[in-house]
């Protein structure tokens, strides 16, 4: 099973509707990635075009995850916080480059246009640690018996 690390620069959005009537929304992400979910901090009175600049890392365990979502929501103080919209981005352009720059991207809310979220990612395979891949002493291993091998002579370790 392979392991990877998504970082997900959530940078800020533009041009979102306003569900408050009265006063500013103070909006908030929560992106999620598979069964992980994270929340960004609450831009408070900062209304259709907050800025976040914060940054999340994900643990892929498997690369069968094909897109991240990013829920915006409108925190609201006495009654229960409201959907703003959402952005599907598609995996692949980072998977297969490593990094996208950040781009904008469309938040919809039932079918219907609501604004636009700036993201940056970045992907990072785990690379397989070099080295014996053995263990003990018995067999193809690293044993600190390699430890006293000089220029192709075995060093004693007796004492005499």
């Amino acid at each position: 099973m392979s392991h990877a690390t998504l970082e997900v620069l959530l940078v800020s959005a533009k041009a979102l509707e306003n569900n408050d009537f009265l006063c500013n929304m103070d909006p908030y992400a929560i992106i999620t990635c598979r069964s992980q979910e994270k929340k960004s901090s609450v831009a408070s009175g900062k209304g259709s075009d907050p800025r976040w600049n914060e940054t999340f890392v994900f643990t892929l365990s498997d690369m069968d995850v094909s897109e991240l979502r990013i829920k915006i929501m409108d925190k609201d103080t006495f009654t229960a916080d409201d959907f703003v919209g959402e952005a599907i981005i598609p995996l692949e352009s980072v998977f297969h480059h490593g990094k996208v720059q950040a781009t904008s991207y469309k938040v919809a809310k039932d079918k219907k246009y609501c604004g636009e979220i700036k993201v940056a990612l970045t992907f990072t395979p785990q690379r397989d640690r070099g080295g014996y891949s053995g263990g003990g002493h018995s067999g193809g291993g690293y044993s600190r018996e390699h430890e006293n091998n000089i220029g192709g002579w075995r060093e004693s370790s007796r004492d005499y």
